[in-house]
């Protein structure tokens, strides 16, 4: 199912849920995840956050948010986007800011009955995508 929707249903949801995980990648390669309150500010997501994950953030701009499900059988929010970082001068951490580029709502699908459509590739998720890179 694909429902595009705009920017607006990406803020009212993420608005819904309160705080986030900040998923960012680390000189290694490893991801680097961290819980973080999220505020929108001229259409983009603003946070604080650590030092390791705004020196991740400056270093491997391609960022993503995770707001898991409330309630079991629901669906998490998945925010991707380009990260903007910016570091206190005192190196406690700094502030990230988030332009959207794609966004979706996510859950495992029940899974088919029938072993044929496992092997032909049936789809093993429920997804709207919200917001999609143009």
């Amino acid at each position: 199912m694909s429902i595009a929707v705009e920017l607006e249903r990406v803020q009212a949801e993420a608005a819904a849920r309160g705080p986030a995980f900040l998923l960012t990648v680390t000189d290694d390669g490893r991801p680097h995840a961290v819980a973080v309150t999220v505020e929108w500010e001229a259409g983009g997501l603003v946070m604080s956050a650590g030092r390791t994950s705004v020196r991740n953030a400056a270093g491997r701009s391609g960022v993503s948010l995770l707001w898991p499900p409330a309630e079991t059988g629901g669906y998490s929010l998945i925010v991707d986007g380009e990260a903007t970082a910016v570091p206190n001068p005192a190196g406690d951490g700094g502030q990230v800011s988030i332009a959207v580029t794609r966004a979706v709502l996510h859950r495992p699908a029940a899974a088919p009955a029938d072993p044929a459509d496992v092997a032909a590739g049936a789809c093993g998720s429920d997804c709207v995508p919200l917001l999609r890179s143009s």
